[in-house]
């Protein structure tokens, strides 16, 4: 979604701004804009419709705007059509406020007319704009203090927003304000930081501050004060982030993607790293007992897009492994759902970056319904990390590419330990197995180095026959259907090719309708038990005119005569495959998607992280 960034201190403000928006591009932006203050001079107010570089060049990167206060702004349209106007900073007409947001103000029509009725007058369609004249017209009309001013606004506000304000009577000063979007503050070398993701920063500090829901800071002369919506001050701690400037830079790399695919083998590694320690899962730090797990009755996972996937995948391995029933539901459904959770569950929500709306709002639904949780994330602080009464961290890194890659192996790979700690707590494995299925995970760093090491060729030169392509198919079953999922989302996400994943099996209730000449179909088959069906389905659309690729095991080298191209991925559990079977499709994708000309980190119409319904 839409990116921000703010620093006051005794560096020129504009510079940092600009590079701080420029890690945060891959959020997904249609216009871009600064606020730079001055000492006491007027605020200047810089803002375009397009990309970050049209921003760049009318202020030569930063260098010809002048203060060492200001606040920055990435835009992704949602009231108001991308235009200059549109864009962010948004401020009243004599300046006195000045601020960005992040988010949708639910109310803001309501506000809107009441503000009008007060003389207020706007010039953009933004719910933005309503935001900021509320909070001037608290500050007129009452204390003429910030913080005060802020949270009484807050208390109108209906919706989710990140806030960074700028008041013309406290120059050198920021003031910030959070309802579910994301939001962290670092302080380093007599400045102070805010922006809405960790990448925008890094390069200036790793030292941060998480600001909560109904929380307002203020960032003054390189320190920062928290105060609740009461506006009593509260103290907060530091948190040092683990992540290292370099590790959300391309590296050498062409695009982040491909990066990000590579680093696979490392993060994976990493995060089984986190909780296996001498042959053993300690969920010490997930703080998830023995006891706990013995006593729960049923699971459900609760995500959203390729996090939803993992939980489809997941579903088959953790009911592979124990007696528990699992069940996984689309988190923007599961929060509309007038169901009864059993008592006895535990509710998995997946998210790489912990902010997911629909995600958190799932996982608020069942705390208030008394259900434990466990959040499987990949940012440390963020909301699902904070409010999950567990949490398993995977430790990906930053993900900067909008098509996830690496968070969604870890993701796996974090749910396969989840899976294998439910058995061995509720003795429904044996040490032996464990043991054998321990070794094939910490296999599986290895397997796709492997993967990447001999297929990148073969596939790139494969892919050449997809760029033209309308339609393709996934095909699979079981954990297959569930990487195929996968596979589908991957290619229409970044190629922009309409592409379906269906469970082979109901290829004959309709989907079998839409083959035809030249159709590709794509079909997953690592599960041994299931392979002789699929390739029955293989059979009954290439009959039928379509083109087949196979994602296989070594050693299936009969299907061949089936397949028009076959990838082979290194022998492993069939449990555990997807994390194997899932890299030639993400390889797939990008070198469809790089083909045919387009943006591969940055998707049209979509953001890394959806922090919005």
């Amino acid at each position: 979604m839409c990116g921000i960034v703010g620093f006051t201190g005794t560096k020129q403000a504009a510079p940092i701004l600009l590079d701080g928006l420029s890690k945060l591009e891959y959020r997904g932006y249609d216009s871009a804009g600064i606020a730079v203050r001055d000492g006491e001079k007027e605020t200047e107010i810089i803002k375009e419709k397009g990309k970050l570089k049209v921003l760049q060049e009318m202020t030569d990167y930063g260098k010809a705007v002048k203060g060492c206060c200001g606040i920055g702004h990435t835009r992704w349209a949602t009231h108001g059509e991308p235009s200059a106007v549109n864009a962010h900073p948004h401020a009243t007409d004599d300046q006195n406020v000045i601020a960005v947001h992040n988010g949708i103000i639910e109310n803001y029509q309501e506000l809107r007319e009441k503000l009008m009725k007060h003389g207020y007058t706007f010039k953009s369609q933004t719910d933005t704009e309503v935001a900021v004249k509320l909070i001037d017209y608290y500050y007129k009309k009452y204390s003429g203090l910030p913080v005060e001013s802020i949270a009484r606004a807050m208390v109108r506000i209906r919706g989710s927003y990140a806030l960074c304000i700028m008041f013309k009577d406290y120059p050198g000063e920021i003031y910030c304000a959070r309802k579910d979007s994301p939001m962290i503050i670092g302080i380093a070398d007599g400045g102070a930081y805010v922006a809405s993701d960790v990448p925008a920063i890094l390069k200036y500090t790793r030292n941060v501050y998480y600001i909560g829901n109904m929380e307002i800071a203020q960032l003054k002369d390189g320190a920062v004060k928290f105060f609740t919506i009461d506006s009593e001050e509260i103290q907060k701690p530091l948190t040092e982030i683990k992540w290292d400037a370099e590790s959300a830079e391309k590296g050498g790399f062409a695009h982040f993607m491909i990066k990000e695919i590579h680093e696979q083998p490392k993060v994976i590694r990493d995060t089984i790293n986190s909780v296996v320690k001498d042959g053993i899962v300690h969920f010490d730090s997930v703080s998830l007992t023995d006891e706990e797990m013995q006593n729960i009755e049923q699971v459900y996972i609760v995500a959203c897009g390729s996090a939803y996937h993992v939980g489809m995948a997941l579903q088959y391995v953790i009911e592979n492994l124990t007696t528990l029933q699992v069940r996984v539901e689309l988190a923007s459904e599961f929060r509309y759902r007038k169901m009864t959770l059993n008592k006895k569950s535990l509710v998995v929500v997946i998210s790489q970056s912990g902010e997911t709306a629909d995600t958190l709002a799932a996982l608020r639904e069942a705390k208030d319904q008394g259900i434990k949780t466990l959040g499987i994330v990949n940012v440390v602080g963020s909301s699902i990390a904070r409010e999950a009464d567990n949490v398993f961290y995977t430790l990906a890194g930053p993900e900067i590419s909008v098509a996830t890659t690496k968070a969604y192996s870890c993701q796996l790979v974090a749910g396969y330990l989840l899976a294998m700690q439910f058995a061995k707590a509720r003795n429904e494995i044996d040490e032996e197995k464990y043991q054998a299925l321990l070794a094939e995970i910490y296999s599986i760093p290895e397997k796709i180095e492997k993967i990447l090491e001999d297929d990148k060729e073969r596939l790139q030169w494969y892919s050449a026959k997809l760029i033209n392509v309308g339609d393709a198919f996934f095909i699979g079953r079981g954990i297959d259907y569930a990487i195929g999922m996968e596979g589908s989302l991957k290619l229409k996400e970044i190629s922009y090719i309409h592409s379906e994943a269906y469970a082979a099996g109901e290829l004959k209730h309709g989907p079998i309708s839409l083959i035809e000449e030249g159709t590709i179909v794509i079909s997953v088959l690592t599960q041994d038990l299931l392979t002789e069906k699929t390739v029955s389905n293989m059979v009954e659309v290439k009959s039928r005119g379509a083109k087949l690729m196979a994602v296989t095991t070594v050693g299936n080298y009969f299907l061949e005569d089936t397949a028009e191209f076959t990838c082979y991925v290194p022998k492993i559990n069939p449990l555990f495959a997807g994390s194997l079977s899932v890299i030639p499709l993400q390889l797939l994708s990008y070198y469809v998607s790089i083909g045919k000309g387009f943006d591969v980190d940055k998707p049209r119409n979509l953001a890394k992280s959806v922090t919005v319904e």
